[in-house]
């Protein structure tokens, strides 16, 4: 509207120039134009308020700049509000979708034909919400265009809301992308009608121009006019010329009974996606996921990114500016989803230079690496770094030739074996190696092998997963060959092979669950290192060990610490272990309920407290946060990762002091320190004190 326009002068006036914004359709906050005591002060001219009545001139404003936009709507048709709501099923609460917001990003940022009014939102949920509340939160948003992201782990969650929704709105159409429905799309649109249409792979101008067409047909529907079609490409049309989804590459979609392919997308140039980031609110207990490039130079039969052959990076200039944008805002952890990071030394180095240079001594920076691919500079660059300022996730899969070759797995063993050691040594950087169970080529026993192997390097953490026989990968057109039965729903993973029957896949899933409580949780490190010099091998010890939790039924319940510690001490007694041994995993497991925290509840086989009032009353002491407890044999430190025999028992006892006001950065353990009896004079304690865990 023209601000001479008569009709509306008066109005215009009335509320003193406060609506100028709006009737420029500026769109900021109606709060902001409210009058305050200091604006009044500043005022020279016009229509004012006194003091006395500005709470009352504030409502007449707001009353009066409603009536103006309703009767300016109704004067030019009344341009709707078309909202697009952009829904994300999480694993965690803590997890960001990275996909969600870029797609918001990237259309608010390209979208032509769109008005100020349309709106692109955001609603993330997880797993662990009700189905109920996911529905309700949708139903409230009132979308016009209601959209899904997609993955192994919410494509049930997405199949069930969209039935449900669309039972409540079927007027709204509802898209889904991702990699879970970027495979059979044809079959996923015939078994769920409900749906309108996919986004087939790389989704940002693909969305871009769905909000395109959506902001179109809004504007179409409410004032009745006709766009002439016409039969050429969709790409680069303006939204009056896109009239039909069928001119937008890279989706399928319904028709009646018909579902129609468009052409395939073209791949984006990475650093043309704007920084999805910049309006997304607090991030302070929120881990933050980032890519500086795409796709992946190897071609592993097991994962999707070998599908995807381009690789691309983001300019690394604009990466360094958004990294600087969560470091100033001190993110807990930002986790970078490119496939294989250090692909590119020249790339890896510019970021991880700058991201030594920039530390802001609380930010983590977590990273996929190929550690076979590290070079010396890079390998003398991480070890300089703030420990805990970045962690490197290595897949290793398998150690077997055999299996390896046939995955199309490139890796040198021996020099990955040599730069996860070599990273060891300035112990700064959190490692963790994974394993895949179920592969071609490999069975129980070779497994076994391939677990030993790794597990002698003592990463931080040993994740062990079991083969997931993705659609579209190698491995699923291929699971016939290698007699791969797998389950039918997500996560689709592996029941049995040629080689690893269904017996043995459950009995290495038991090995899996002792690995996670015991080994990385980090709750019994002390623990694991004596024990395993007790069995014939560390897969031997888990397997023996699941194998009793199986006997006693002990899967599948909530247990606390101290109680997962009473299990084992049970579990070996049941070995049959000699006194001394069941003596010193006693000490040894009071030694690790400490280690993380001060206990409240203290084991029964600890000794009273009572014995060693003294030095408690001596060193911990003016509300220090700290703990003091005697052992009869002397722990392994942090740098010994293994133990070729057990502690033997001391005469006397040492006394360890817990500090947990300053603990370890990588698994946050307390500082200990071995301390002198509280006999000694002044002089010989501090003499006596020395560092005992790092």
């Amino acid at each position: 509207m023209d601000c001479r326009d008569r009709r509306y002068r008066k109005t215009y006036f009335a509320v003193d120039n406060r609506l100028y914004a709006f009737v420029q359709f500026d769109r900021p906050k109606i709060e902001n134009h409210l009058l305050t005591p200091e604006s009044m002060k500043k005022r020279k001219s016009g229509f004012t308020l006194s003091g006395k009545n500005l709470a009352a001139g504030n409502r007449i404003f707001l009353y009066v700049a409603t009536r103006f936009f309703l009767r300016y709507n109704e004067k030019n048709g009344g341009k709707k509000q078309m909202k697009i709501l952009l829904t994300a099923i999480n694993a965690k609460y803590i997890h960001s979708n990275l996909a969600v917001y870029n797609l918001r990003a990237y259309a608010a940022h390209y979208a032509k034909g769109m008005a100020d009014s349309d709106t692109v939102e955001i609603g993330e949920y997880t797993i662990n919400n009700q189905m109920e509340d996911i529905l309700e939160g949708i139903y409230k948003a009132k979308p016009d265009v209601l959209m899904f992201s997609c993955y192994i782990w919410n494509i049930a969650f997405v199949e069930e809301l969209a039935e449900e929704f669309h039972k409540l709105r079927p007027e709204v159409p509802v898209w889904v992308g991702g990699p879970e429905v970027s495979y059979e799309t044809e079959s996923f649109l015939r078994e769920h009608p409900q749906i309108t249409g996919v986004m087939i792979g790389e989704g940002e101008k693909t969305f871009c121009e769905l909000a395109e067409y959506y902001a179109g047909k809004s504007r179409r529907d409410k004032e009745k006019q006709k766009i002439q079609e016409t039969q050429r490409t969709g790409e680069g049309k303006s939204t009056e010329e896109r009239s039909k989804p069928g001119e937008i590459p890279g989706i399928a979609y319904r028709n009646g009974d018909e579902i129609i392919f468009t052409a395939p997308r073209e791949m984006l140039d990475l650093s043309d996606i704007p920084f999805c980031y910049d309006k997304a609110g607090d991030f302070k207990n929120r881990i933050i996921y980032y890519e500086s490039s795409r796709g992946c130079p190897f071609s592993c039969s097991y994962c999707l990114s070998s599908v995807e052959k381009q690789l691309r990076f983001r300019d690394a200039e604009l990466v360094k500016k958004e990294l600087q944008f969560f470091i100033d805002r001190e993110v807990p952890q930002v986790k970078f989803v490119d496939r294989t990071f250090n692909c590119n030394h020249a790339h890896a180095m510019e970021i991880w230079s700058y991201i030594k240079e920039h530390d802001n001594g609380i930010t983590n920076f977590h990273f996929e690496i190929s550690a076979d691919l590290l070079r010396e500079e890079e390998l003398a660059l991480i070890g300089t770094m703030r420990p805990g300022l970045i962690q490197l996730e290595i897949g290793v899969q398998s150690t077997n030739g055999a299996t390896i070759k046939e995955i199309h797995r490139t890796m040198q063993l021996e020099r990955l074996k040599e730069v996860v050691k070599e990273v060891q040594k300035h112990e700064n950087i959190h490692e963790h190696l994974d394993l895949i169970a179920g592969l071609p080529f490999e069975d129980y026993d070779t497994f076994a092998k391939s677990f030993d192997e790794i597990y002698e390097l003592r990463p931080n953490q040993l994740q062990l997963g079991f083969l997931k026989v993705l659609k579209g990968s190698y491995m699923y057109e291929h699971a016939k060959e290698y007699e791969i039965e797998h389950h039918s729903r997500p996560p689709y993973e592996v029941l049995k092979t040629k080689w690893l029957p269904y017996e043995d896949v459950l009995k290495i899933r038991q090995v899996e669950e002792m690995l996670e409580v015991y080994y990385n949780s980090g709750q019994f490190e002390i623990t694991m290192k004596v024990m395993e010099p007790l069995f014939e091998s560390a897969f031997a010890m888990f397997q023996e060990f699941g194998a009793f939790y199986e006997e006693k039924g002990y899967f599948g319940m909530s247990h606390s610490r101290i109680r997962r510690a009473e299990i084992l001490l049970e579990f070996m007694r049941e070995q049959k272990s000699e006194d001394a041994v069941l003596q010193m995993l006693e000490e040894s497991l009071t030694f690790d309920l400490y280690y993380r925290e001060n206990c409240k509840s203290r084991p029964f086989w600890a000794p009273s407290p009572a014995e060693f009032k003294e030095q408690t009353r001596y060193y911990c002491k003016n509300g220090v946060k700290s703990h003091v407890e005697p052992f009869h044999y002397r722990f392994p430190e942090k740098s010994k990762k293994a133990l070729n025999e057990i502690p033997t028992r001391l005469k006397q006892p040492v006394y360890m002091l817990f500090d947990y006001e300053n603990r370890d950065p990588l698994d946050h353990q307390a500082h200990v320190t071995e301390v002198a009896a509280a006999s000694m004079t002044e002089g010989q304690k501090m003499s006596e004190r020395r560092s005992y865990v790092n």
